[in-house]
């Protein structure tokens, strides 16, 4: 056991600390994480905080050493079944000794939260496989985004893992399907972005002068008439939703998005699928025993229904592979 010091990545950015530390040491009760916290043995940016310091990218969190997980106790979350394990294991794209990729389906939610009780960290033993402890967290995709998700199987690999997606050393790309869509076939999105409340007090993204900055790159790889638009979408940057934000503002919402797409957004009647058409679909990301690693991940039922809707062919996944540096 040795002192861990994590960077936090825009992932976990506005987390509570305590929630934070719960949610990737589950082996920790809330009362020893308090304690950790008044002794000073957990630290931020070298600082004593409190349990409710609201974590921001580039933050350094000092941990002491840690018992390991012990796997009878799992943090008060019920035992996968089996079905749910076997589902789980399906998904897996890539497997080693260092990482597993997994394609997330849409809907499933990365960690717990407010009346979220079914989640892929409360899954995570399904996915242990040989491993002597159950894969780590290292990156989060929203509830309802689907595709491409990196789990480290060691310690090692998850702080590894984590510098690699706080310094920005991989490489993302998702599909969106979009109502009406860019003039342009190529360019480029910028704006800032930050926190704002909006009705019902709920907290979202939205376009700030003193927001951080955040940059996409997009591609018109099909459209339909008009109305709707195949955009192949390069984060430059990783803002809290980022992707949905900026193709709204931008004036083309994302298709099915309930939160920054105006119900005009989720045109049914032209048969498509339910449901948010945001996917990660591939991700190149260096290797923590080296090289890079690329991942593909297939699209998920509802934008298949979609794409077959549109008449659109349904591109093939190439099998994963790691090359040299």
């Amino acid at each position: 056991m040795t002192v861990q010091k994590i960077i936090i990545t825009t992932d976990d950015e506005g987390m509570r600390l305590d929630r934070w530390v719960r949610n990737n040491f589950p082996q920790l009760t809330q009362g020893r994480v308090e304690k950790l916290l008044r002794k000073g043995e957990i630290r931020v940016d070298g600082g004593r905080v409190r349990a409710n310091l609201r974590l921001v990218e580039g933050m350094v969190v000092r941990l002491p050493p840690l018992p390991p997980p012990d796997p009878d106790n799992r943090g008060g979350l019920a035992p996968v079944s089996s079905a749910d394990a076997a589902a789980l294991q399906r998904r897996v794209l890539y497997r080693d000794d260092a990482l597993i990729v997994i394609d997330k389906p849409s809907g499933l939610a990365v960690q717990g939260g407010s009346g979220i009780t079914w989640h892929l960290d409360g899954m995570l033993d399904a996915l242990q496989f040989d491993a002597p402890e159950r894969p780590r967290l290292v990156h989060r995709l929203d509830r309802d985004t689907s595709g491409v998700l990196v789990l480290a199987r060691t310690r090692a690999a998850a702080t590894a893992a984590t510098a690699v997606f706080a310094d920005r050393s991989t490489e993302k790309t998702y599909w969106a399907l979009v109502q009406g869509g860019p003039d342009d076939d190529e360019g480029r999105l910028d704006s800032r972005l930050s926190k704002v409340v909006a009705g019902g007090g709920r907290e979202q993204m939205a376009s700030d002068s003193d927001g951080k900055a955040a940059a996409t790159l997009y591609r018109c790889r099909a459209r339909a008439a008009s109305a709707l638009a195949w955009l192949v979408l390069t984060p430059l940057t990783g803002r809290t939703h980022q992707l949905r934000v900026q193709t709204a503002e931008a004036g083309f919402p994302i298709v099915g998005d309930p939160r920054y797409g105006p119900s005009s957004a989720v045109p049914h009647d032209k048969g498509l699928g339910r449901g948010l058409h945001l996917h990660a679909r591939s991700l190149v990301i260096p290797h923590p025993q080296g090289g890079r690693l690329q991942v593909e991940a297939p699209l998920p039922p509802h934008m298949v229904q979609s794409w077959r809707a549109l008449h659109w062919d349904e591109p093939s996944v190439p099998p994963a592979r790691r090359r040299p540096q």
